[in-house]
């Protein structure tokens, strides 16, 4: 476990985004001295600092050799090994940790930890509604990580009983050295965050640090269904659990059948109906946080209740009204391929699909959604800077409409669509060219949708 009295008192933390911050906020209360370091300029990153304890001392536009004189750094999720500071830290021999280990360093509670390249929010939502239903009155599960809290605001309050139910990205893992969640689990594997990693070798092997350091009475869920997951399986320390979509029995924990769920502990078998959401992938996301759930203590019981009341994740496949019969659907936390696949998946029963496609394109192709595309799309709009390229690529796969922006895609559907059209703003890419992120774009597509009302 990282306890970072060792490394002295004083702590650098390298980038004022949300979790900087929170972190930053969280060593200075824990009696650190604190310097964070932001290569931005004071003026860019104003509005983030105000949440910054006075405690803690601020370098902005440089990194300074301040930098060097600390313990022991906490960098930014998704800042590259190969950046000069980073590498000079190395080179110092002075540790480089991530914000999520830091923040469970002063943390009492279990750490149950999602991962996988599709379905972590509502895999990490579903599996803390059940853990809340589970511990009341005598203990509390807290939801942090990629889902949009950091954990060092959430982590350090949990105490002996409570669960720390946190969703985990390939950028955090491949920062973290001692996470040793009771439970944790791999929902899939695909091409994602290629031009960070550098190659997909090197993405698996970030993902497989939510399991790797596990104890082996400890568990891991995985998706039978993905080659990657049932690869890394058979390196797993901990106990390991199946759900499948796909086939039943057997070897597995979890699987869907005649429309119910079945899971089997020992030589017991439950069947719950599951939570009312579409598409096939929502089905394995819901196996995989009811076994999380069912081995870290919680009842039958409490699985259904949740299942039962569940309405899903804002941002992913979330009706956001209908303009002159077209139901507008926000997507937008599809920030790669494999997501928008899933989204198409779940909505193509017809041929009645305005899709909206771009953003910041993030090095992968976008040729495996042509044969969807062909089946259930009526049209493509390209918006952001991956426009050429979406155009290049899908062009003979349906009419496109080159649109630049959400707005201008918005309002070529109404002209053009048909009453029980969908509008689907799935955009397959990152949000960083024209929004803040991927929260912001799908706030702004909806505040659009209730313009066009």
């Amino acid at each position: 476990m990282f306890i970072p009295e060792k490394f002295g008192g004083k702590a650098l933390v390298i980038g004022a985004g949300k979790s900087g911050v929170a972190c930053a906020n969280l060593l200075a209360a824990k009696g650190f001295e604190v310097l964070l370091t932001e290569a931005k300029k004071a003026a860019e990153v104003k509005e983030k600092l105000k949440a910054l304890s006075r405690k803690v001392k601020v370098e902005t536009g440089r990194h300074t050799n301040a930098a060097f004189s600390a313990g022991f750094a906490v960098k930014s999720p998704g800042m590259s090994h190969a950046n000069p500071l980073i590498a000079a830290l190395k080179k110092k021999k002075i540790p480089v940790f991530s914000e999520i280990e830091t923040a469970l360093a002063f943390s009492a509670g279990n750490l149950l930890a999602v991962t996988g390249t599709n379905g972590k929010t509502t895999t990490t939502i579903l599996l803390g509604e059940i853990m809340k239903a589970a511990l009341k009155p005598r203990a509390r599960a807290l939801v942090c990580g990629n889902v949009g809290t950091p954990a060092s605001e959430v982590a350090p309050k949990a105490r002996k009983g409570d669960a720390v139910v946190m969703e985990v990205s390939s950028y955090q893992l491949e920062d973290s050295v001692h996470l040793k969640p009771s439970a944790a689990c791999v929902l899939n594997i695909t091409p994602d965050h290629l031009d960070h990693h550098g190659s997909m070798a090197a993405y698996v092997k970030a993902k497989e640090r939510v399991f790797k350091f596990q104890s082996p009475d400890a568990c891991c869920v995985f998706n039978y269904e993905d080659a990657y997951c049932r690869k890394l399986a058979k390196s797993c320390p901990s106990r390991v659990l199946f759900f499948s979509s796909k086939r039943r029995g057997g070897r597995l924990s979890a699987w869907a059948e005649a429309g119910k769920l079945f899971f089997k502990k020992g030589k017991k078998t439950v069947s719950i109906k599951p939570p009312a959401l579409p598409g096939a992938h929502n089905l394995e996301n819901a196996m995989c946080a009811a076994l999380m759930a069912l081995e870290s203590g919680a009842s039958p019981a409490a699985v259904k209740k949740v299942f039962a009341s569940f309405k899903g994740v804002e941002h992913r496949i979330e009706p956001a009204g209908s303009v002159k019969g077209v139901k507008f659907i926000n997507d937008s936390k599809a920030t790669n391929v494999d997501s928008t696949l899933v989204a198409l998946k779940a909505l193509g029963l017809k041929k009645n699909i305005w899709l909206i496609l771009g953003g910041l394109d993030k090095g992968n192709p976008y040729a495996p959604l042509i044969p969807l595309i062909k089946k259930s799309v009526k049209s493509v709009l390209t918006i952001g800077e991956a426009a050429a390229k979406i155009e290049r690529e899908l062009g003979a796969a349906a009419p496109l409409i080159s649109s630049g922006d959400m707005e201008r895609a918005c309002r070529a559907i109404l002209q053009n669509a048909a009453p029980g059209d969908i509008a689907l703003f799935s955009p397959a890419c990152a949000s960083f060219d024209q929004f803040k992120d991927f929260e912001d774009r799908g706030r702004k597509f909806k505040a659009l949708v209730k313009k066009l009302k």
